[in-house]
């Protein structure tokens, strides 16, 4: 292994559990809960691009459904969040349609995710307008913050 990738998988392995502890800041939803995970996954898109974020996203997802206790969503918060941050790391000329795709994509999966579980449709609609503003959230605060980073090129 070559000094960096050693680099790189630290960073991924730092941005995952900065991800972790602002998930632990979270409010309880009729099906989960709602939380700042998005941050730290769109942060880790804008900075490192896709394969990271879709890297952070999918493993900070997944994770944090363990260590809360939803071990049901495990599965669904990987594919959730790592498209997620794969959408969200596109550039250029894609990066509107990338984020536009993130979203559409974290929050029907979630919707498909609470049918799949027996929540029901009524539980799936509820969870749609915090996953929205989670998601909205979490893209504007990730963002601030890349900008901050980016300005002192590390």
């Amino acid at each position: 292994m070559t000094r960096t990738n050693l680099r790189h998988l630290t960073l991924l392995a730092i941005l995952t559990a900065l991800s972790l502890v602002m998930a632990y800041i979270h409010i309880p939803s009729p099906t989960g809960f709602l939380t700042l995970l998005d941050t730290g996954i769109y942060f880790t898109a804008f900075y490192l691009g896709s394969t990271s974020g879709a890297i952070v996203g999918g493993l900070s997802g997944f994770l944090i459904d363990m260590l809360l206790g939803y071990p049901q969503y495990m599965i669904h918060s990987l594919i959730a969040h790592g498209a997620q941050g794969f959408f969200g790391g596109w550039t250029g000329k894609k990066r509107v349609l990338g984020l536009s795709l993130a979203s559409l994509f974290m929050v029907g999966w979630y919707v498909v995710a609470a049918l799949l579980l027996g929540y029901g449709l009524g539980a799936a609609l509820a969870e749609i307008f915090g996953n929205i503003l989670q998601n909205v959230f979490g893209m504007g605060l990730g963002f601030i913050l890349y900008k901050a980073i980016a300005k002192r090129k590390l």
